[in-house]
């Protein structure tokens, strides 16, 4: 079963990129040349934009394989399908790596066990509730990308099909 979705390379140091372009390539088993552009929230930075399509399991194999990579913000979304829910991955250098089940309108769906942590932990004392929720909801990473986000409005997206 197939899904589509998007990375967002949000900024990337220029020695970067054909580093990038490779693993994503190595994910989606074909050739890959993004359109890269300078990042204004980041100046000496750049960023790129993909659609892809491929297998359900596509937006965690790119989020694991630029996961890590000093000075790389990025995100990978996929759409739900008929076998698996949808996905978001968003990284920065500062928080790591956040992951969220998103649902058939892009709702975040935390899972049940998450919630009773976050839950236990502020009733113990450990945590406030409502940072607790901020942090499953990925608020952190959404602060961090957001000038990201809005610097690469207009930018063009290029489609891939992963080939089978």
């Amino acid at each position: 079963m197939t899904t589509r979705g998007v990375l967002f390379v949000h900024s990337a140091p220029r020695a970067l990129c054909p580093h990038i372009e490779w693993a994503v390539a190595g994910v989606l088993g074909a050739r890959v040349g993004l359109d890269w552009t300078r990042q204004p929230a980041s100046p000496g930075t750049w960023r790129a934009e993909l659609s892809w399509q491929g297998e359900a399991a596509t937006a965690s194999k790119l989020a694991s394989a630029l996961r890590g990579w000093h000075l790389l913000r990025f995100e990978v979304t996929s759409e739900p399908c008929p076998t698996a829910e949808g996905e978001r991955y968003s990284c920065t250098p500062d928080l790591g790596i956040y992951h969220a089940v998103t649902g058939i309108h892009g709702d975040i769906m935390i899972p049940e066990d998450r919630l009773r942590a976050a839950a236990a932990r502020a009733a113990r004392g450990e945590s406030d509730l409502q940072l607790e929720i901020s942090r499953l909801l990925g608020k952190p990473w959404d602060d961090e990308l957001e000038p990201f986000r809005h610097a690469g409005e207009g930018a063009p997206v290029r489609w891939l099909h992963q080939v089978v």
